[in-house]
This record gives structure tokens, sequence and C-alpha cells, in this order.
């Protein structure tokens, strides 16, 4: 199965039980039963979407029964979920008259805040969504027609747009007479298209006034042409619409359609025209498939969890015209914006703006959530259909961006923290595409001005390529003759720092040649507010510049590394997972007191566990190492939330904690922050845990430097070395030391 049930409320005491079931549930039931609106304030009916099917027109796949289409219906969950944060029940029915459907779907109704109705046949499923949206109070939607028709409607807008042509001129031909095929064409119509210059057909020809077998939905589109089939209605086409089957046109179609045609080619998997062979065919053509391996997908997951989202914050009565228009524009127009550089990581692009490969987003980005949401729900207060309009939308919106998840919002707190007040930033790579890519968005983002070490040449080479644009980079390559005088300087002042250790002011100069050497003394000379290196170098190597220039922190015990995973269970803290390869119980003790204050200075309350393969036995020699430290921290620190040994489990499980060990200080409370009894388990362990969960890594944060000093592990992605970079700002800004 792809989803599951989570409980949202608190259930570890008879207490808690006795709220969520008896007696105490006995209140909210006389309340809903005084007043059955409050049952959007009592339950989870406002963020619970049925998705229901009799499994008759499954995918491509046909009727294949309800039993065969549930993972199809828990996909469609899952997809909810992530994109929109609402919860779904999937809903297989056995029963394929419509007028017993209807009915089964009406006796479940009050458990839902809204139904998506999902893969079931025409023309059946005409006749049920209608009577399903007639007869009930609450938002329903047939996806298969709607969702479809929502998102092309919007590539329509936009391709139209590039052309230069005006839509209500264009003539239409549409390959498929189904339920999303006539939803399209009725939308289409919505938007600016003339009924007379749609041709529609389906798999027995043309739809005309010859034709004595078309149903009610099909007759509404009959068409006054002499064309009799697919290939005569192609000619003198502006647009194709698909949804039919594969492979259905061909090159010599695409030939004879008008100037600048746009094809949207939608059946799946396979298009009714292969993309390869139409861009080959025609230079001028624009086209859009439902595959995501080709620009320009028209998929249904742009449309549906963000229009549910929008009606369910408004307790809609239903989704209206207005509502799916709403969404159509909203749509139409977040493409014409600069796309974010995180959209264009995410799907591995370099280039993307609006054009003939982009006019449509792409299901990842992240501002589909806000802007068509939002767009809906307007929609549905100004056509008098929303039950709780939405006063603030500002706060709305906010809201909205906060079910994108706790990872996320946890990255935006830090960043939000960081353009409070932008620093200088030197990225000693800079000769490096992550490097660079990492320092756009930063820039992009407003928090700092990056400084660029590296060869000029190679750097602009690399950024033109790329087209990355970073407007505020300030580039700099210490080994240019333009440097001289500055290298120079700083070979002095670091030869006055170290000379009574064996520096001569010839291995000074050379040192400050390098670049990590010569970014590190950008910072200690405040011509900078913090560094970032590594990336391309073992850790310990890199490690040396900043403690041989920067240093340590005069009340820092010793540096030390801690690595922050954004975990769905919130921020978790590790040490040392860098540095100190054998501490001491003193240097224990230190580094949990140095990442308690870091961890504080975000806002944080810090639980700290002091791990180690044993839990209160203080048996080893490890465990009474753990040991000392816990009782140097208990006696000097007695406000501070942390205990060990203990092995990890019971850290993160407080329950078990308080059962088992009910004594501990940290009964009662999950840890945050995990202190390792030696550099081998606290590296490895972090690492294992990277690989096994969805978190974002942050660091290894340096703790203990003079000034904000930070080294990029081996070959860090693109967002490992924003995130490290935003921590870098922070801490240049006092808020972390």
């Amino acid at each position: 199965g792809k989803i599951e049930v989570i409980p949202t409320k608190s259930h570890s005491s008879q207490k808690d039980l006795s709220l969520a079931y008896s007696p105490g549930v006995a209140e909210p039931c006389k309340e809903i039963e005084n007043d059955p609106s409050t049952v959007y304030n009592y339950t989870a009916k406002g963020n619970l979407v049925a998705v229901i099917s009799n499994g008759t027109a499954v995918l491509g796949l046909g009727d294949i029964g309800p039993l065969a289409s549930k993972p199809v219906m828990e996909g469609k969950g899952l997809l909810f979920k992530i994109f929109a944060d609402i919860d779904v029940f999937d809903i297989e029915v056995d029963e394929k008259d419509p007028d017993k459907f209807i009915e089964i779907v009406k006796a479940i109704s009050p458990t839902f805040g809204g139904i998506n109705l999902e893969d079931i046949k025409a023309p059946e499923a005409f006749y049920i969504e209608k009577r399903l949206k007639k007869e009930l109070k609450i938002p329903v939607m047939h996806d298969d027609q709607h969702g479809t028709a929502i998102i092309s409607a919007a590539a329509l807008l936009n391709a139209v747009e590039i052309t230069k042509k005006n839509l209500s001129e264009l003539k239409i031909v549409i390959n498929g007479a189904g339920a999303a095929a006539i939803s399209c064409a009725k939308l289409y119509v919505g938007v600016g298209a003339k009924l007379q210059n749609i041709i529609m057909l389906d798999s027995k020809g043309t739809l005309t006034k010859n034709r004595i077998d078309l149903t009610e939905e099909k007759l509404e589109f009959i068409s006054d042409t002499i064309a009799t089939n697919l290939e005569e209605a192609m000619v003198g086409a502006d647009v194709f619409i698909g949804l039919s089957k594969g492979n259905v046109v061909t090159p010599e179609m695409l030939l004879t359609m008008n100037a600048n045609p746009i094809v949207f080619a939608m059946a799946n998997p396979t298009p009714e025209i292969d993309y390869n062979l139409a861009m080959q065919t025609r230079s001028d053509i624009i086209m859009a498939t439902g595959r995501s391996d080709h620009p320009n997908q028209v998929n249904n997951v742009l449309g549906f969890p963000f229009i549910f989202r929008g009606a369910l914050d408004v307790q809609a009565t239903e989704i209206n015209e207005e509502m799916k228009l709403a969404a159509v524009h909203a749509l139409a127009n977040l493409t014409k914006e600069p796309v974010p550089e995180m959209v264009m990581m995410a799907y591995n692009e370099r280039k993307m703006s609006f054009g003939k490969n982009y006019i449509i987003p792409k299901p990842f980005d992240t501002r589909l959530i806000s802007t068509v949401s939002m767009a809906v729900a307007k929609a549905a207060m100004e056509s008098g259909v929303a039950t709780k309009p939405i006063a603030n939308f500002s706060r709305y919106e906010e809201l909205l961006t906060q079910r994108l998840g706790k990872q996320d919002r946890h990255i935006r707190l830090l960043q939000n923290k960081a353009k409070a007040n932008p620093k200088k930033v030197v990225f000693c790579n800079g000769e490096e595409y992550n490097v660079l890519k990492a320092a756009q968005i930063a820039s992009d983002e407003g928090y700092l001005t990056p400084i660029l070490l590296g060869e000029k040449r190679r750097m602009e080479k690399i950024m033109i390529e790329n087209d990355i644009m970073i407007s505020n980079a300030i580039m700099i390559d210490p080994k240019s003759h333009e440097m001289d005088e500055q290298v120079e300087g700083y070979a002095n002042a670091f030869w006055n720092k170290r000379n009574r250790k064996g520096l001569t002011i010839q291995s000074a100069i050379k040192s400050m040649k390098a670049r990590d050497y010569f970014g590190a003394m950008m910072v200690e000379k405040g011509e900078a507010d913090a560094v970032l290196s590594g990336f391309a170098k073992e850790y310990s190597t890199t490690l040396k510049p900043l403690l041989e220039v920067i240093g340590k922190n005069k009340t820092a015990h010793k540096v030390t590394g801690m690595i922050l995973l954004m975990t769905e269970k919130g921020p978790l803290f590790f040490a040392d997972t860098a540095v100190i390869e054998e501490p001491t119980w003193e240097d224990l003790a230190k580094i949990a007191t140095t990442v308690a204050l870091t961890v504080r200075g975000l806002g944080i309350t810090p639980k700290i566990a002091m791990l180690s393969y044993e839990t209160f036995t203080n048996k080893s020699a490890l465990s009474k190492k753990v040991k000392k430290a816990v009782d140097y921290l208990h006696e000097h620190y007695p406000k501070l939330i942390v205990d060990g040994e203990m092995q990890p489990e019971f850290a993160f499980d407080e329950e078990i904690l308080k059962k088992d060990f009910p004594f501990s200080k940290l009964a009662g409370h999950t840890a945050n922050i995990f202190i390792f009894p030696d550099l081998s388990s606290g590296h490895l362990s972090y690492k294992i845990l990277r690989g096994f969960s969805n978190a974002q890594t942050v660091g290894p944060i340096l703790l203990g430097m003079n000034k904000p000093a930070h080294i990029m592990q081996m070959r860090a992605s693109i967002d490992e070395i924003v995130n490290l970079a935003t921590v870098a700002v922070i801490e240049a800004q006092h808020i972390l030391r």
C-alpha cells in the first residue's frame, strides 16, 4: 500500500484515550448534534477527501473492476497528501449501476469534506458527477474530466500567446470523445475558443449530424464539416488535442496543419505521435504530452490537489466553473513568472523560462499550492459558494506554504533569519558547478553576496555555459598578478601570527595564493563575513588552513563538528561528526554545552542524549567516560535537559524512557541533540540515518571557531551547500555565537 492512517493527537495515556474516545468524545458529539457546522471544528472532515471509483475506466486498462483499481486510488491519495497535505480515504465501490452508485456515495458523504470521482467510464461519469454535484453540499469533481481540461487549457492559453494567434479564430481538432475530451472542449470554449471551430472525433470518426449513434454529451460537439476521419480533419488545423490512443497521428498529418501548430498528444503511456518524431517533422511545433520525460507534461497533479485545497479551506459547497477557470488562469500566469532555481534544480534543468518548451509549470514547483489554491478560494468566495470566507489572504498564503512539510519549514526558517541581515560569504571552490549554482540560489534568495575564488575565465565559462547569473558576485583569483599586493598583505599578517611556529614569509606567501588560506584570511581581516571551503578535498586537509588562519574561539574548549538533519519530526543535531576522534569525558561535556548553546540560539530547547551502547549500566570504559560527562553536566548545568549513558532507541522514544527509566532527566522528552562517544560512531550514524531518510542535511557545522568558517563535504550537493551557506550567514549575524 501507499498510504496509512496516523493519529494526530496524543494517545499515550488513559487520559488521552478518554478524550479521543470514551467518555470525553461524547461532548463534541453533542455539540455537532446541536450545530452540524461544528463538525469541521471537532473532526478531520474539513481536510478529508474520498477518492471513489468503481474501476470501469482505470488508466488505459479499461474496466478492470474495483479491486484492481485500488492501487491507482491509493496512489491518488498519496498525491493529495504530498502536494497539498489533504488526507484521503480511497473507496472502491463494486457497483456499475449509476443510480445505485450515486446512492452509495451520497450515503457515505457525511464522512468527507470533498469527493474526488476517479476512473469511471463515460457516459455514466457525466450523469454521476452531475447528480452528485446537485444533491451534495460539498465539493465534488471527476478529475478524469476536469483535471486534464484545466491543465491543458492553461497550456493552450500560453501556447496561443507564444504563437501570437487568436484563440477564437483557431481550428481545433480533438481526437477522442470520452469524459476528458468533452470536458476539455467545454473548458476551451470557456477560455475563448469558438464551438463552431472545434472538430471532435471518436473511434468511429468525426462527430457530425449524419451520425445516429451519438450520446447526449457528444451531440453538443457535432461539427459542420466534410471531414470524416482524423487525416481529413487535420488539414488546416491550428490545434490538435489527443485524448485517444498511441500512434494515430502520422508525420504527414502534421505537415497538413497550419504554421506554428499546437499539438497536445496526451495519450498515455504512448502519445498519439512520438514527441521526437513530431519535433523532427515540424520545427515550428509547440508540443505537450502526458509524459514526464518530455517538456510540457500535462499532468493532473498540477490541478486537483490545489483545487480541492482551496475548496476545502473555504468550505465550498461545490467546485464550480468560476473555480476551475481561476485554476486555469493561475496556472497559465505562474508559467510566465521567473522559475525559481530550486525548481530547475529539482528537474536537473539549467535553463527554464516561458516559451515553446515551458508552457505549463512543473509538478514540483512549490509555488503551486499558494498560487492555485488561493485563486480557487477567491473564486469560491466571489461566486458565493464559500461558507467560510478567508479574511486574511497573507496569513492564508503563509499557512499554505507551511503545508509543504516540516523539513521545508525549518529550512525556510533558517533562510528567513539569514535574509534579515545579508552577509558576504567566500566560496573557495568557485570553479565547481555545484558551488556556483548554490551561490546563485543563495544570492537570488537575498541573504548573501558571494565572493567566488578561482580562475576568472574558468568561472565565467562555467556560468555562461549553464546560464548562471549572479549579479552581485565578486570574483577573485588569488594567483593572478593583480592580487599580488593583497596576497603580500595577507602573507605578512599570517607570518606575524605563526612565525614562532616555523612559518617563513616565503611559505606564508605561497599559502596565501591557495584559495583555502586566502578565503580564510578574508574573513580573519574582516573583508568577508564567512567562508566555505572543501568540496574537492578531504575534511582534515581543509580544516588545517581554517584553524591556522582563523583559529578557535578563546572561550571554546575545542573546535567540534555538528550535523543538522531536517526531519519530519523536526531538526535533529548530531555531534561530534567531524573533528575530535577520541574525545575525553571533558571533551564530551564541552561538546554538549557548545551544541546546546547553538541550538538555543536557533530558538529550540536543547534536549541532549549522551549516547553509548549501554543504558545506565556504567560497565564499560566507554560508558564510564560518558557517565563522567553526564555527572559534570548535571552538577554544573542543573537546568539543562541532558542524560546518559543511553542507547539511541531510548533517546528517540520518550515513552519507553519514562516507563523503564523514570528517574532520567530525559524522561517525558524526545531528544533532539545526540552526543556520540567517539568520532567514528557519530560520523557513521549520521551517514546511515541520512541514507535511510529524506532528511535534508546541514553541515558539518564547525562550532567553536573564532569566526564563521565551514567545510563542505566532498562533492556536496547544491542544496547541501545552500543550507551550509545559510547557517554561515546566521552565524555571522551573531545569532549562533
